[in-house]
């Protein structure tokens, strides 16, 4: 299905060919580089200060980022930047607070020149392809899963504080990155959907970090008969690979894709120029695929649906509420759900209607969740939804919602089978501290439907007799858009009052870094990889990421609840902070004094701002870890002043002291080795820390304390 090739490779007529040698210069000469540098200043790549055409965000994090930058000045959006209601806007918890955060999008859009979507109208990404995507565009999201390769559009998904630097004039700053050639051949078999696809990339190169941080560049005959929902479904679930972004050759279906849309002047021919150097190949042969399942905990664990069947007894051994499931020879999930910008798009759910057509799902729990409205109607219009409900499927709202934690929770021991993004711990919505056990295993809405259809009994769709009809992609009315968005960009009213409700609060004082740092370890993550998931939970709590101040109490609460309380403790000075001080000599008038984490590989998944700022408002300033999952974890440490140490492990324990003598003045020169101090039961010993790969604006920021602070001040401000 997928074969890796590391070393680097030229297209050469089309085909890759094995590079001699390394050839960087011929790097240029892919689709991604023409991107970045036409978006570059100077179209400078070595070291690209990209401008983004678009922004996007959704109900989770649109308010903080909006916070963040009129913090730190803001006066007018500079460019379109669109507030879709998609995560928090089934109003569901909390009283008043989702709602009051949708009045609070709406009066920004108005203010400050923005783009409002209403609640349920579209999910963030689908939003971004039906009207903002653009052939060689750029789009930046708050959101991981901003990928809108497929069509020609680079989207890169990064924390909010990224996006405030977008709204500020600022740049994204890029190191010359490498790029992957995915070269595609073959057909798809029957009953194989994109996320059967999607799952066998991830499980070929997410473990040994083969794309990790790259972009991803999509040619090869194999494209040319795929439809767009299958080439987006597809391109969605990069993120899962931990690649930085994708782009794919686009050709007539791209075309007509937004000929459809009433946008063809956005489209125009993209393909890589001959001799295009690659630093690696994926070879992605279709005609491979077979149906496919991730189990617990990430997209991918995955193995063949015929594989899993065969071995499960061995696969389950360590997961003994998991193995009951398994009875001769069958294995029982409990639930179904199609949904978001992965599972909710027409075809996919088209495909799922003619599986179940004239058949019944036998009371078994499957829901349907198109992915914007207009979809909705298109598959209202042809029939496809009557005949869902006809057998027996629930639809529902174009919501996010079972994609992290707020959305269809299945029971106790419960595993859903979802056509969703992400299957990591508690992403379905359980509550561990509550005694909850449930688990997402990822499959394509195709094997879904099959499975709902056998009674939740797992089958392949390849094992069901139906009609694929690709020729039929819905119509689009965008009317529904037309009617019900607020277009604001360019015009904004700048006397118009903004819309507060009791949950929104503004950003704490931040204080700048003093000359030494002595960081108490609140936390120590000895896991491989921890995901941001863990460092700040998904589900009930994206209620509260309005208000900075009380989402910091649900801080780690799903992997060390004692963290937050610790954490505190530090900041609030009431740990022993002042003995280790006269222990290494420091004076505290000259010592920033914070709690720190200490991980592995931490910041995997989402690309959520407040897997960090949390740590910050608790009184953070530093994490330190072997390495970082994901550029965009590493930047949320960086733009809210979090010291992104790293080291040789360790094996840091909660109660230890790290002293960093010195440290702003380090910074300042910009030193990358930090001599400092360990510190544990009263024994102290000389270790090495260390910060690579900071700019020079990222130095200054670390030294001002957040991002905040560094604007504010440029524009003559103080943030308090």
């Amino acid at each position: 299905m997928v074969t890796l090739m590391d070393k680097g490779v030229h297209l050469v007529n089309g085909v890759p060919v094995a590079a001699a040698a390394k050839d960087a210069g011929a790097r240029g000469r892919t689709m991604a580089y023409a991107v970045l540098r036409a978006h570059s200043a100077g179209g400078n790549v070595e070291n690209a200060r990209i401008r983004f055409d678009a922004l996007i965000s959704h109900d989770i994090t649109y308010c903080g980022i909006i916070q963040t930058a009129r913090a730190s000045g803001l006066t007018e959006f500079p460019l379109p930047y669109a507030l879709t209601n998609c995560h928090n806007s089934l109003c569901a918890v909390g009283g008043t607070i989702n709602e009051d955060d949708h009045a609070f999008g709406l009066s920004a859009a108005k203010k400050y020149g923005g783009v409002y979507v209403p609640a349920n109208m579209a999910v963030i990404h689908q939003y971004a392809r039906e009207a903002m995507a653009k052939c060689g565009g750029m789009i930046l999201g708050s959101d991981s899963h901003t990928r809108y390769g497929a069509l020609g559009c680079m989207g890169v998904g990064e924390g909010g504080p990224e996006l405030v630097k977008q709204l500020l004039g600022q740049t994204y700053d890029l190191r010359e990155p490498q790029v992957i050639l995915v070269y595609v051949e073959g057909e798809v078999p029957h009953g194989v959907g994109p996320h059967d696809a999607a799952l066998a990339l991830c499980r070929a190169v997410y473990q040994n970090g083969f794309v990790k941080n790259k972009i991803l560049e999509f040619v090869g005959p194999g494209i040319r008969d795929l439809p767009m929902d299958f080439r987006l479904a597809l391109d969605v679930m990069t993120t899962e690979t931990a690649c930085l972004s994708s782009i794919w050759a686009t050709d007539e279906v791209t075309r007509a894709f937004y000929a459809r849309h009433g946008r063809e002047g956005d489209f125009r021919a993209l393909a890589p120029e001959e001799g295009a150097y690659y630093d690696g190949l994926v070879r992605l042969n279709l005609s491979r695929l077979k149906p496919m399942i991730a189990l617990p905990y990430h997209p991918s664990n995955a193995y063949t649906i015929e594989e899993f069947l065969q071995n499960a007894p061995d696969i389950l051994k360590d997961t003994p509420w998991l193995r009951e499931k398994w009875h001769n020879g069958r294995f029982q999930m409990d639930q179904g759900v199609i949904a978001g910008c992965a599972g909710g798009l027409y075809q996919n759910v088209a495909e799922a209607a003619a599986i179940l057509r004239g058949r019944s799902v036998g009371g078994f729990p499957f829901s349907v969740y198109p992915a914007s409205l207009p979809v909705n109607l298109a598959l209202a219009e042809s029939g496809h939804l009557s005949t869902l409900m006809r057998a027996g499927a629930t639809v529902k709202p174009c919501f996010c919602g079972p994609c992290f934690g707020a959305g269809d929770v299945p029971r106790n021991e419960g595993l859903s089978a979802r056509h969703t993004t992400r299957n990591f711990p508690n992403r379905e919505g359980s509550k561990p501290a509550e005694g909850q056990t449930a688990a997402v295993a990822l499959m394509d809405a195709r094997s879904i439907a099959a499975t709902a259809l056998n009674g939740g009994m797992l089958t392949p769709a390849s094992a069901i007799d139906y009609a694929r009809d690709w020729a039929d992609e819905g119509s689009f009315d965008g009317e529904i858009y037309q009617k019900n968005v607020y277009y604001g960009f360019g015009h904004p009213q700048k006397d118009a009052p903004l819309r507060f409700g009791p949950n929104i609060a503004d950003w704490p004082a931040f204080a700048a870094l003093k000359q030494d740092v002595l960081i108490g370890v609140a936390s120590a993550l000895n896991d491989a990889v921890t995901t941001t998931d863990e460092l700040i939970p998904s589900g009930e709590t994206s209620s509260y990421r309005s208000n900075p101040v009380r989402l910091s109490e649900f801080a780690l609460s799903r992997r060390d609840p004692g963290y937050v309380v610790r954490s505190k403790a530090i900041r609030d000075g009431q740990a022993d902070a002042q003995a280790i001080l006269a222990l290494v000599g420091a004076k505290a008038e000259e010592t920033t004094i914070g709690s720190g984490i200490w991980a592995n590989c931490p910041g995997d998944g989402s690309a959520r701002e407040q897997a960090a700022s949390c740590q910050r408002v608790l009184g953070g300033i530093a994490n330190i870890a072997k390495e970082y999952a994901t550029r965009r974890y590493r930047a949320n440490l960086i733009n809210w002043g979090i010291l992104p140490f790293t080291a040789e492990p360790m094996g840091l324990e909660v109660g230890d002291w790290i002293y960093v003598k010195g440290v702003r003045e380090r910074l300042l020169a910009g030193a990358e080795e930090f001599p400092a101090v360990l510190v544990r039961d009263g024994q102290s010993r000389d270790i090495t820390l260390y910060l690579k790969a900071l700019s020079p604006e990222e130095r200054t920021l670390l030294m001002e304390g957040c991002l905040i602070n560094h604007y504010a001040a440029q524009r003559g401000q103080n943030h308090v």
